[in-house]
């Protein structure tokens, strides 16, 4: 090989590694690539690292029910019994007579025809019973904390059955102190305590007069 022909293959190699090195990566090469990593936004409104909103709970509270929206299980042991039973009794009696003179012109009279007697007598007597019960458990939130440490908590659940719906409603005032460790309370140690139990559908129908029924029963005088 001649020194011309090694210097210009000398510079043909050159030329074609400059060529390849200037080249952009394709498509294919740029997507097999591992992604740039990228930094997350980091909350520094505060500057701390402790952040109360993140859940933390003091030892001595727990993860007591305790903020506005924190559930609350309201376990409800309602019973209650009335009796009312009265009763009165009256008797009267009373009587007069006359005796008609011998002679003139009432001699015609009976001895016993100006006699008269009455008596009157009432009995009446009257009782009722009453009692009612109501138990389970009912889940509901806290809506309002006040300074004094009492909460006011509500909610209500709602159930569809196939023969209609049925729903419990709950509302009162708690002590914040009286919630136990598995954020449950009694229900008789709710204050203002307001609960509705009802429901709509075939079932319930059938347990109510007619309204036909209802109308002779308001305008009967018997």
């Amino acid at each position: 090989m001649t020194k011309f022909s090694i210097i210009a293959s000398v510079a043909l190699l050159g030329a074609m590694t400059s060529a390849c090195m200037s080249e952009k990566p394709s498509a294919g090469f740029a997507a097999a690539l591992p992604p740039t990593p990228v930094a997350l936004p980091v909350d520094r409104a505060n500057g701390g690292i402790f952040q109360a909103s993140t859940g933390y709970a003091p030892l001595y509270t727990g993860n007591r029910a305790r903020a506005v929206g924190d559930p609350l299980t309201i376990l409800l042991v309602e019973s209650t019994s009335t009796t009312k039973a009265a009763g009165s009794n009256t008797a009267r009696d009373g009587g007069f007579s006359l005796t008609p003179p011998a002679s003139g012109p009432f001699s015609i009279l009976s001895p016993d025809a100006l006699s008269a007697s009455g008596n009157s007598s009432f009995k009446g007597q009257g009782k009722a019973n009453q009692s009612n019960s109501l138990s389970g458990q009912l889940t509901v939130t806290i809506a309002e904390v006040r300074p004094n440490g009492t909460a006011l908590v509500r909610g209500e659940k709602r159930m569809t059955l196939s023969q209609g719906e049925e729903w419990i409603q709950f509302s009162g005032i708690v002590r914040l102190s009286d919630i136990d460790e598995d954020s449950r309370i009694l229900s008789s140690r709710v204050a203002d305590a307001r609960i509705i139990y009802a429901g709509n559908g075939s079932i319930q129908r059938a347990g109510h007069e007619g309204w036909l029924s209802r109308f002779f029963n308001m305008i009967t005088p018997f």
